[in-house]
C-alpha cells in the first residue's frame, strides 16, 4: 500500500468517489478544496461534509484568481448555461484543472506528499480539454520537473463511464454512499438539484444505467 495522499476535492459526484477510492489506496489520505467564486459554491460546504464523512484533514484554499481570470457559466451569475453545437460549453473554466493540481501539488510539496489523486473523467467529460488523459500526464511530468519531486497524478475514474462509477461507489462501501448524499454536481448551485443542466442530467444517466438510485435524490425527496 502507498503512504500518503492528496485528494484534490469539489464536493461533487467525481470527487467524492475518487476520495474513497483513495482511502482505499493509500495509508494516509487528506484533501483540499478551492474556493475560486463558482456560481455553485455550495459545493465547498458539502466537500467540508464528505472529508468529514470520510474522516479526513480537509482545507480549503483560495483560488479566486481563476473568477477574475476567467469569463464562464460558472464563475458569472446570472449566464444561461449554453452548450453549442460546435465547441466547448459556456461552462468550461479555462485554466481550471490546470491551477487546481498544480496548486494542489504545491501543497503536497510543502507535505512531503507525491500522490494527487483527481476526480476527472475523460469519457464522460463534457468536451473540457483539461479533463482528458494527455493532459494528466503532461502536467505530471511538467511538475516534476518545475518542483523536482516525483508526482504521481491519479485519475481513477479517467476511462469510466458514469454508471461503472456510480457501481464503483457501491462497490467502496455505505459510507462513499453517504457521501454522495452531500454531494453536490448541479450547475444551479440548488438544492434540491435543478435536474436540467448539463451536470445533473450526466449524473442522472449514470445512476439510471447502473440502476442505482442517487442518494442526493433520495435525501431531497425526503
Amino acid at each position: 500500500m502507498e503512504d500518503r495522499a492528496l485528494v484534490v476535492l469539489s464536493g461533487g459526484q467525481d470527487s467524492t468517489t475518487a476520495l474513497f477510492w483513495a482511502k482505499k489506496r493509500f495509508e494516509s489520505v487528506s484533501a483540499v478544496s478551492f474556493d475560486y467564486g463558482q456560481r455553485h459554491n455550495v459545493e465547498l460546504l458539502c466537500a467540508e461534509k464528505i472529508a468529514a464523512i470520510a474522516g479526513v484533514p480537509h482545507e480549503i484554499v483560495d483560488a479566486s484568481f481563476i473568477n477574475a481570470l476567467a469569463s464562464s457559466a460558472l464563475t458569472r451569475p446570472g449566464v444561461d448555461i449554453e452548450t453549442p453545437p460546435d465547441g466547448l460549453p459556456n461552462t468550461f473554466v479555462p485554466g481550471r484543472n490546470l491551477f487546481f493540481l498544480s496548486m494542489a501539488a504545491v501543497y503536497a510539496f510543502q507535505r512531503g506528499i507525491r500522490n494527487l489523486v483527481a476526480g476527472v473523467c475523460m469519457t464522460d467529460y463534457s468536451g473540457y480539454p483539461d479533463c482528458r488523459q494527455d493532459f494528466v500526464k503532461s502536467l505530471e511530468e511538467t511538475l516534476r520537473l518545475a518542483m523536482g519531486f516525483d508526482f504521481q497524478i491519479y485519475t481513477p475514474l479517467m476511462f469510466m463511464t458514469k454508471a461503472e462509477e456510480v457501481k464503483m461507489a457501491v462497490g467502496l462501501g455505505p459510507r462513499c454512499m453517504e457521501a454522495l448524499a452531500n454531494s453536490h454536481t448541479c450547475y444551479e448551485g440548488t438544492f434540491p438539484p435543478c435536474g436540467k443542466c448539463p451536470a445533473c442530467v450526466l449524473r442522472d444517466k449514470g445512476f439510471t444505467q447502473a440502476g442505482v438510485p442517487d442518494p442526493l435524490i433520495v435525501r431531497a425527496s425526503k
